[in-house]
């Protein structure tokens, strides 16, 4: 099953809305949503999903933190979660 760039968008702004106000999301929760075997495989996700929540950012429908503080996607190493704007 081919996940594309819409499917992972979908996931994330879908993940969000089933969170309360002001959680996030792991992009590996993310990857996990959309893979079809979620024990093994998400893994090659991850850099799908953290460019799609690029992305969704870039048009204000979330962001990308890093330690609880807004992050600038392209420049995030790490560890990062993704939210809805304040």
């Amino acid at each position: 099953m081919a996940v594309g760039e819409r499917d992972l968008e979908d996931a994330i702004l879908g993940l969000l809305d089933r969170r309360a106000a002001g959680a996030s999301v792991c992009p590996s929760d993310v990857a996990r949503a959309v893979h079809p075997d979620a024990d093994e495989g998400w893994r090659e996700l991850m850099d799908p999903v953290r460019r799609a929540a690029a992305r969704l950012a870039a048009r204000g429908q979330v962001e990308i933190t890093r330690h609880g503080t807004p992050v600038d996607p392209a420049r995030a190493r790490g560890p990062v979660r993704i939210r809805r704007p304040a």
